[in-house]
């Protein structure tokens, strides 16, 4: 649920996009976009990409001000849930680097620049590859630190234990493709991405591909879930969330894929679709 719960707690004030009422402050026209924010995860994907693009158009509409970039934020952390198209994306950047532009003009010099929508907009950028045209030191900045978090990860080890008590670490999987996926049970985001993790461990695991699941989350929780969903992959856990801070997890779900040497060749932030984590096995030479 990446940093969408987040900035969308921080925008109308609640913990989730099915919760709560609109903000009494919002406008009209702002509560009604606000509205379809809350039920885009309820519709059909091929339904979703077109009301995620309109919607892109109507925040671009607003005036300046108000809550047009929280907003703007709002749907961007929405957008990357699955795969809408690259037409999509690059609308929703487009209405995101507007509304920055905009409220840094309205707002005095000596005003806190908003890293937060900088820090999504680099997002876009860094991992979904959209082109995004902002002059701005600050989008520079987000994206050097989305840069050193690769080299990060790209370096960092752990080993943690499955459910049951098998441990797994990671540098000693050379000769594999090991796909990381950082997930939980509470995240709806996760949940609709673990069939198809289901079906690639099915398909490739035979092929030398290790899917490592890890959670935040203790055994208690985990271990019905998984047993409900009958998933057979390793999942492991990290309650202390020590591998999620030194892998530089700020939210979930997210991927790593790790070629058959240990290097880090694809990445996703949120979630994946079938087709999606295939081309990301691709980048391992999976296929």
């Amino acid at each position: 649920m990446k940093i969408f719960a987040l900035l969308l707690a921080a925008a109308f004030g609640f913990s989730g996009p099915a919760s709560g009422q609109p903000k009494p402050s919002l406008t009209k026209d702002e509560q009604a976009i606000e509205q379809q924010l809350r039920g885009l995860r309820s519709l059909p994907d091929d339904t979703r990409a077109a009301t995620t693009k309109r919607l892109a158009a109507d925040i671009s509409r607003l005036p300046a001000g108000g809550d047009k970039l929280n907003l703007a934020m709002s749907l961007s952390g929405l957008s990357t849930e699955g795969d809408f198209g690259r037409e999509t994306l690059r609308a929703v950047a487009s209405t995101l680097a507007e509304a920055i532009q905009e409220q840094q003009k309205r707002a005095p010099k000596e005003a806190k620049k908003p890293v937060s929508a900088y820090s999504e907009l680099a997002r876009l950028a860094h991992y979904e590859h959209v082109p995004v045209s902002l002059n701005d030191p600050a989008f520079t900045a987000a994206l050097e630190q989305m840069t050193e978090a690769d080299r990060i990860r790209q370096e960092a080890d752990f080993t943690l234990r499955d459910l049951q008590g098998t441990p797994w670490a990671l540098k000693q999987l050379h000769g594999k493709v090991v796909l990381v996926n950082f997930w939980a049970t509470w995240c709806p985001p996760c949940r609709k991405e673990m069939p198809d993790l289901e079906k690639l461990h099915q398909r490739f695991g035979p092929k030398g591909l290790i899917i490592l699941a890890i959670s935040d989350e203790d055994s208690a929780k985990v271990t019905p879930y998984i047993a409900q969903g009958k998933y057979t992959y390793p999942i492991l856990l990290d309650p202390g969330r020590t591998i999620h801070e030194r892998f530089r997890v700020e939210g979930i779900p997210q991927s790593l894929v790790y070629d058959r040497t240990g290097r880090l060749v694809a990445q996703a932030p949120d979630m994946r679709t079938m087709h999606q984590f295939l081309g990301m096995l691709a980048e391992a030479g999976l296929q």
